[in-house]
């Protein structure tokens, strides 16, 4: 099958008619591999895709956006190539309904780090596609989602939102502005801290998987 995005597939192990997504969105410069890892232990009834980013970076590692220093070491997202991978993602939904038995309204997005930055946008900017989101590890860039975001339709969006409380990668700061930015729009969000770094602790990966549950 010949997607837009290169992706490994976990088959629900509970068939129904039309079973929910759990779409992974892996982090800069890791690959589809990476989360993957955990497909085995996610709730049987989904099905379990993770997709490759589609920049290049040599040696199995991807990136859904450049990410440029300049002379002062200073880091520069490249927005416009992060909103290519938003639509890129979309789209990329569409061909997995299209191609597998997937429910329509029940497409779950699991993002860490830079994956955890896209489902944030791709979340916010489709609404209409996209029941919950798993944020680990990231957080909200409004540069990122569509022009006028804000007049979406959130009231169906639940997220779960996770950060290290020692994340020497992603200052956790800039995590913690997510809950009361996506509450003014009245989405439904979680937002939880663990004592690690740029990771995702087993208490981490308990409290979404409750969470994904309820």
């Amino acid at each position: 099958m010949n997607l837009s995005l290169h992706h490994l597939v976990r088959e629900p192990k509970i068939k129904l008619d039309k079973n929910p997504l759990l779409l992974l969105l892996h982090g800069y410069g890791s690959n589809e591999e990476d989360l993957f890892s955990f497909a085995s232990e996610l709730p049987e009834e989904y099905y379990v895709i993770s997709a490759r980013a589609p920049y290049d970076l040599m040696y199995g590692s991807y990136a859904w956006y450049a990410i440029n220093f300049d002379a002062d070491e200073n880091k520069f997202s490249d927005i416009e190539q992060a909103k290519t991978s938003r639509d890129l993602i979309s789209n990329f939904i569409d061909e997995l309904l299209a191609n597998y038995a997937i429910d329509s309204n029940n497409v779950n997005l699991i993002g860490f780090s830079q994956g955890c930055i896209l489902s944030y946008a791709v979340a916010l900017s489709y609404p209409q596609k996209i029941k919950r989101v798993v944020a680990m590890s990231g957080y909200f860039n409004a540069e990122i989602a569509t022009q006028n975001f804000k007049e979406n339709d959130f009231s169906n969006l639940k997220i779960f939102a996770s950060h290290g409380s020692v994340d020497q990668v992603v200052p956790v700061d800039w995590a913690r502005k997510a809950e009361p930015t996506l509450k003014q729009f009245g989405i439904d969000i979680v937002y939880k801290e663990y004592p690690i770094g740029h990771g995702v602790s087993p208490q981490n990966f308990y409290d979404f998987k409750n969470w994904l549950q309820q």
